[in-house]
């Protein structure tokens, strides 16, 4: 009885392993090919579920349905005007046949090392194939009125552009992935950059391009500081000219005015006259005389009258 139990116990769990080994689920992002002795058989499976193998002679071999990433490993490559640049990219891509991806590729790692091969060199070639302004440039741009002197790569018109490069490099790497069950979805230039020794000279170049276009707003600046300078001094010299005519005017005027005055108050009586001779007489005293000064007067001027009469 005993070994009855034992023998029905061993047949349920070798029963179960069975069960186990042969049942396995599917889900949403796997995609499956059943293999028989390493050989596909029947078609992939794609839709999520539950699925029965021959155990211990079927096996299921997993894919993924999602997008996948590829980074490209960064190179140094010739541009077609011989400017060498190192290229780092990146690209995405997805399974599309599993049945035929495991034919040819067999795991992701065999598909890692195929899209390598194709990126890689289609990257090298289209880049040799183009100047370095149309690798990292989109489209030609209007010059701001700051670099309408520069001539420099900035202004080089391009005619195919770093857009359209990437989309030829990844038409044509699907070309060649045709037949590898996979589809390459996207191409991209992560970054774009001279090797070491052409970027100093490219800097440098830069650099001397800047300094002479500040050394050529710096002379306009100061041709344009002196034009001020020289207007100002006109005019300044204007207004002071103005100016001192209008005052030898005012003053033609007030001396005009006072001799006037003079002249009526003169008229006006005989003593009046009297007056005003006396003011004048004491006047050129004032600025003739001093306590050293010595004079000779003749009897009959006019000055001799008054000193006579202030004896």
């Amino acid at each position: 009885m005993k070994t009855k139990l034992i023998l029905l116990a061993i047949f349920s769990i070798i029963i179960l392993i069975g069960l186990n080994s042969s049942v396995f689920v599917v889900q949403e992002k796997d995609q499956v090919v059943i293999t028989q002795f390493g050989r596909p058989i029947g078609e992939p499976i794609i839709e999520p579920g539950f699925y029965f193998k021959v155990p211990l002679i079927q096996e299921a071999n997993y894919f993924e349905k999602r997008y996948m990433e590829w980074n490209g490993a960064p190179n140094q490559v010739p541009t077609k005007d011989k400017k060498f640049i190192f290229v780092d990219t990146y690209a995405r891509w997805q399974i599309t046949d599993p049945l035929q991806f495991f034919k040819r590729l067999t795991n992701e790692r065999g598909a890692q090392s195929r899209i390598d091969d194709i990126l890689d060199g289609e990257t090298r070639d289209f880049i040799a194939n183009n100047d370095i302004e149309e690798v990292v440039r989109t489209s030609n741009r209007i010059p701001e009125s700051s670099d309408t002197e520069i001539v420099g790569d900035s202004l080089v018109k391009i005619y195919v552009g770093r857009d359209k490069i990437q989309q030829m490099i990844l038409k044509s790497a699907n070309k060649q992935a045709t037949d590898l069950g996979i589809k390459i979805l996207d191409f991209r230039f992560k970054r774009i950059n001279y090797v070491q020794e052409v970027q100093n000279q490219v800097f440098e170049r830069m650099k001397s391009e800047r300094f002479r276009i500040a050394d050529k707003f710096r002379s306009e600046g100061q041709g344009e500081a002196s034009r001020i300078n020289g207007e100002k001094e006109r005019e300044l010299k204007n207004i002071q000219s103005l100016a001192f005519r209008d005052a030898e005017i005012i003053k033609g005027e007030a001396d005009a005015t006072a001799a006037s005055i003079y002249a009526k108050a003169y008229n006006k009586s005989n003593q009046s006259k009297s007056l005003y001779g006396f003011l004048k007489s004491m006047e050129t005293f004032e600025k003739t005389f001093d306590g050293k000064t010595s004079i000779f007067i003749s009897t009959d001027s006019e000055l001799y009258k008054y000193l006579k009469k202030m004896d």
